[in-house]
């Protein structure tokens, strides 16, 4: 974790602990840091797992195994590895995961394709098994650790632990959910960007998980950008232990079935929302709001698009009220638009309506809309009904300073 804490920094919030799971932490020595760097999470058994992987050609082990491993819908550990992301490493880094998974599963006494296993950090160098065998021996004897120390565990550059909660209704029961995330870097939508864990005590079969979690990940996840880089580790990863006692959702029609998946998107949004606000040096916090385009998936391309601009970013952390460099973005974006139709506004004041500057356009409010932490920037088609929201972060000399110096 960064000493400089983001200015966008949120407090961690009061996660209450989920029945059925025990995390710990440990120092495994991944990197020169007086810190623990292994996070171990066990789970009680018929925990059902969901997940969402990084598209990246050239994801680490730890994603293609557990790309695989997700779909017997069980799990019963989790191991993430934080200061080194094991990818392009070879048969290295596979035998590493391996090594791992088999410590743990024969602790447990379950299947090694119930262990799943996260690395971030630096890529291209093998994570080192004696590391990871000392680490997790020494979680194991570790006491029960609480959310915001794990959450501080899993970090690399971020500047503050990001965590997550909500509860939902399901029949007579109320169903919790505790969630953390890592992320600051290396963050544009793939899937998604970053490693996030999602544990709640609700009982929900593993094809109804995914389902909730794959819809939840297409409006949250999949809609934030810092810098339009997609990661080699990139995992999102939801386990449900079944301890709440309420009868299982098998699907939205199940009671409480939309409820607890507008729970599951809740706590998703937020922790997205909170790994854009702590984007690598971000001032500022960015909601790119697109309407009037010819579907919702072409709304949020052209977000996107702007989202990822320099040339935008640059101009909202110089607070400049430059519309044009939305005007360029939208039309690069490859998705319809017609140039005599386009809207663009900053704050809730337009700039622009129907491709021409207004008359009687006042910048005023918008560069005092832009002196602010918390920008909205809002365009309209003008060309249909599909609408989409992409949040982002400005872009600044301290993503530079960050990123040149980070394997030093």
């Amino acid at each position: 974790m960064s000493d400089a804490v983001s200015p966008l920094a949120s407090p961690f919030p009061a996660l209450p602990a989920i029945a059925g799971v025990t995390p710990r932490v440990a120092r495994a020595g991944y990197k020169d840091w007086g810190r623990c760097d292994l996070t171990y999470v066990e789970l009680d058994e018929g925990t059902a797992v969901a997940g969402v992987f990084t598209r990246n050609l050239c994801c680490s082990s730890e994603v293609e195994l557990g790309r695989q491993n997700v779909a017997q819908g069980a799990a019963r550990a989790l191991v993430v590895n934080a200061g080194n992301s094991n990818a392009f490493t070879g048969y290295r880094g596979r035998e590493a995961v391996e090594a791992i998974m088999d410590q743990v599963s024969a602790h447990l006494g379950c299947a090694r394709e119930a262990v799943f296993v996260s690395s971030t950090g630096v890529i291209g160098v093998p994570l080192p098994k004696d590391k990871a065998r000392a680490g997790i021996e020494a979680a194991l004897l570790a006491p029960p650790c609480t959310w915001q120390e794990a959450a501080n565990t899993i970090g690399t550059t971020d500047t503050f632990a990001k965590g997550a909660t909500a509860t939902a209704i399901v029949g007579d029961k109320t169903v919790t959910l505790s969630a953390i995330i890592k992320g600051s870097g290396m963050i544009a939508p793939d899937m998604a960007t970053m490693l996030g864990y999602v544990f709640t005590d609700a009982a929900v079969s593993p094809a109804f998980l995914q389902e909730c979690l794959s819809a939840a990940n297409k409006r949250t996840f999949s809609c934030i950008t810092v810098d339009s880089d997609t990661s080699t580790s990139d995992t999102v990863l939801a386990f449900a232990t079944g301890k709440a006692g309420n009868a299982p959702l098998t699907s939205l029609d199940s009671v409480g079935g939309e409820a607890f998946a507008a729970a599951l998107e809740q706590v998703c949004r937020d922790l997205a929302h909170l790994v854009v606000k702590d984007g690598e040096g971000a001032q500022k916090f960015i909601a790119v709001a697109v309407s009037g385009a010819v579907s919702d998936e072409s709304a949020r391309r052209v977000g996107l698009a702007i989202a990822n601009s320099p040339l935008v970013k640059t101009a909202i952390a110089g607070e400049d009220a430059n519309w044009g460099r939305v005007v360029m973005a939208v039309g690069k974006a490859g998705e319809p638009a017609d140039r005599d139709r386009l809207s663009i506004g900053f704050g809730g004041t337009w700039a622009a309506r129907d491709g021409q500057p207004l008359a009687d356009y006042d910048e005023a409010p918008v560069a005092a809309h832009l002196k602010g932490r918390e920008i909205s920037i809002e365009v309209d088609l003008g060309l249909g009904q599909g609408r989409a929201t992409v949040w982002t972060c400005d872009l600044t000399h301290g993503y530079i300073s960050i990123n040149a110096d980070y394997r030093s």
